[in-house]
C-alpha cells in the first residue's frame, strides 16, 4: 500500500467513528477559513495520533464513518473556459473568483455540484447542489444554480462555453470536533482532459487542510508544534499549473515541486521542455 494512504487508514481505524449527520452538526463550515499542508506520512501518523487521542484536552477528532468506511475515494471534475478564467483569477488572487466542480464519492456514488467563492478574511465560502444519478454537471438544474450564485455574488452571468478542465483522484479520511475538520488527501492524482496528461503527487506525502470559521485551530497548533508550516496549493489552480507549465502557477511553485515528483524532475533538467517529466497516465513516478 502507498505509505500516505496506510498512514491515513490507520489514523483512520484508530479514532472514534462519526457518522455524516453528526460531522455535520458539529462543522459543517459552509464558511470557513481552509490552510493547506504538506505532511510527510510519518510526521503525519504522529500528528493524527495526537489529534484523535482519547485523552486530549478539549476530547479527539473523530473520523467521518459512512457504511462502515473510515476513507474514501473521490473524484472532482472542475470547469472552466477555454481561456481559463476561473485559473488566471486564482493565480492573479484578484477579481471576480470562482471555482465549479462536480464531486463524485466513488464509495457511495453520492454526486454534488459546487461552487465556491473567496469569503473575507482570505476564507472560503461553498455553495452546493445534489446531482441525481444521470443528471450532467452543467445541465439545466445546476446551471441555473451557478448563474443564481455568480449573480448574487459578482452581478456575473454564467460562461457560455464551460468545458472540463481537470479532473482529480483522491483517498481522503475527515476528522471533525466541534467548529473544526481536517481533511486529508493521498494518492492525489491531476489529469489534463483536453492532453490525457497525467501527474501523481509523492506517494510518501499527505495533503492536509484545516478547516474552522476564523483563526488557527488545534490541528494547526499540532501541526506547528511537529514543525510543519502552511504551504499548500489549492487543488483547482496547482493541479492545472503543474499538468502546464506554460501556465507559470508561480505563486506556488516551492508547493507543486514538493508534491509532485514529475515537477522535481521537470525543474531539475536545464533547458526540459514543457512537456518533459510530465508523462501520461502514470508517467510521473508512482505514489
Amino acid at each position: 500500500m502507498i505509505p500516505a494512504v496506510r498512514a491515513l487508514a490507520r489514523a483512520a481505524m484508530a479514532a472514534r467513528p462519526v457518522p455524516l449527520a453528526g460531522l455535520q452538526a458539529r462543522a459543517e463550515l459552509p464558511v470557513r477559513v481552509d490552510r493547506g499542508y504538506l505532511v510527510p506520512a510519518e510526521v503525519f501518523a504522529r500528528f493524527a495520533a495526537e489529534l484523535t487521542d482519547r485523552r486530549a484536552a478539549g476530547g479527539p477528532f473523530n473520523a467521518l464513518c459512512v457504511n462502515g468506511r473510515r476513507w474514501f475515494r473521490s473524484r472532482s471534475v472542475y470547469y472552466d473556459t477555454p481561456d481559463l478564467r476561473s485559473f488566471h483569477g486564482h493565480r492573479r488572487g484578484a477579481g471576480p473568483r470562482y471555482t465549479i466542480r462536480e464531486r463524485l464519492y466513488e464509495d457511495t456514488g453520492e454526486r454534488q455540484f459546487e461552487v465556491e467563492l473567496p469569503g473575507r478574511r482570505g476564507g472560503t465560502v461553498k455553495h452546493r447542489r445534489p446531482l441525481l444519478p444521470g443528471d450532467p454537471a452543467l445541465g439545466a438544474g445546476p446551471r441555473g444554480f451557478l448563474t443564481a450564485v455568480l449573480a448574487r455574488a459578482y452581478g456575473l452571468t454564467v460562461p457560455a462555453d464551460l468545458r472540463r478542465s481537470l479532473e482529480t483522484d483522491h483517498v481522503r479520511a475527515t476528522f471533525v470536533t466541534a467548529g473544526q475538520r481536517v481533511t486529508c488527501d493521498a494518492a492525489l492524482v491531476c489529469r489534463d482532459p483536453a492532453t490525457g496528461r497525467a501527474l501523481r503527487t509523492d506517494g510518501g506525502l499527505v495533503l492536509v487542510r484545516t478547516r474552522t470559521a476564523g483563526g488557527p485551530g488545534r490541528a494547526d497548533d499540532v501541526l506547528h508544534g511537529h514543525g510543519v508550516r502552511p504551504g499548500a496549493f489549492p487543488p483547482y489552480a496547482g493541479g492545472l499549473g503543474a499538468l502546464r507549465p506554460e501556465l507559470a502557477a508561480g505563486r506556488w511553485g516551492r508547493e507543486l515541486r514538493t508534491a509532485f515528483p514529475a515537477v522535481r524532475a521537470r525543474a531539475g533538467h536545464a533547458g526540459a521542455t514543457p512537456a518533459d517529466g510530465a508523462g501520461g497516465p502514470g508517467g510521473s513516478s508512482s505514489p
